[in-house]
């Protein structure tokens, strides 16, 4: 004879079960799933190789750099990226096409140029008032032992963050020359570095955003910088430190630079 079953032990089990799945219902439902790709610059230091091309179709590894961020977001499990367009719009709608992930969708600034700041809050409608990652077309790097994108996406905490930055370490970065962009202190937390101070970190242009930081921002076109000085100004500017080596590819020299160090790379492996 099969022993009798237990109502409590089978209540407990069902109780057990159900809250193993609101777990992971409330873990997946916290999850940054879309992302703002920001391509609609003129690429100016970039020139003469913008002249006729925008920036984000420029090649590098014999990839657009566009598409090196496109495959990061995708490989991170972003499902959903909105590209700002303006310089050569139509070339870089005609590339994206094709593309299955993330899924696209365009935020059209072709009648003026927005700034970065601007561009994004343009966009915001699409992220359905959720924190959601920022990422520039020419930012590139090699990965370490995991993806970026990833480490970004697991420090991120909106009870204490406002925003969370990618850095890279400025001595080990190709294709930068300046003095860096920031302090980080042991929680994490950023502030800006004084006039003409040297600091270890610059900004490796990938952030997380909560869209409030736009709220009442009078200007039509600004810079992603307010919005940093917002967060910065309520203690709530993160910054996680990438894993690997950061290329700037904002001018022909330096995108020679990343490609002799991806060459070097395949070189060695």
């Amino acid at each position: 004879m099969k022993p009798a079953c237990d109502p409590r032990r089978m209540r407990a089990a069902r109780q057990a079960k159900r809250g193993t799945e609101l777990e992971s219902d409330g873990a997946d439902g916290g999850a940054i799933k879309a992302a703002m790709v920001l391509a609609a610059g003129f690429g100016k230091r970039m020139r003469p190789l913008t002249d006729r091309t925008p920036k984000p179709l420029l090649k590098l590894g014999g990839r657009a750099l566009i598409d090196h961020a496109l495959d990061r977001l995708a490989e991170a499990g972003i499902q959903r990226a909105v590209v700002n367009v303006h310089y050569f719009a139509d070339q870089i709608e005609t590339h994206l096409r094709g593309r299955k992930l993330p899924q696209i969708v365009i935020s059209d600034e072709r009648q003026s140029i927005l700034e970065t700041g601007g561009g994004v809050r343009k966009a915001l409608p699409h992220f359905e008032s959720q924190p959601f990652i920022v990422h520039n077309s020419d930012t590139v790097w090699s990965e370490g032992a995991r993806s970026n994108i990833r480490l970004l996406m697991e420090a991120w905490d909106a009870e204490r963050m406002a925003a969370i930055l990618l850095l890279a370490r400025r001595e080990s970065s190709i294709g930068y020359e300046g003095l860096g962009d920031f302090h980080r202190d042991a929680s994490g937390r950023l502030k800006r570095r004084s006039k003409g101070e040297e600091t270890p970190y610059v900004f490796a242009g990938v952030s997380i955003l909560k869209p409030e930081l736009f709220d009442g921002i009078g200007d039509e076109a600004f810079s992603l910088n307010v919005v940093f000085d917002r967060a910065i100004a309520g203690n709530a500017l993160f910054g996680a430190v990438l894993d690997g080596t950061w290329m700037h590819a904002g001018t022909p020299e330096a995108l020679l630079q990343a490609e002799s160090h991806l060459n070097e790379g395949r070189l060695r492996a």
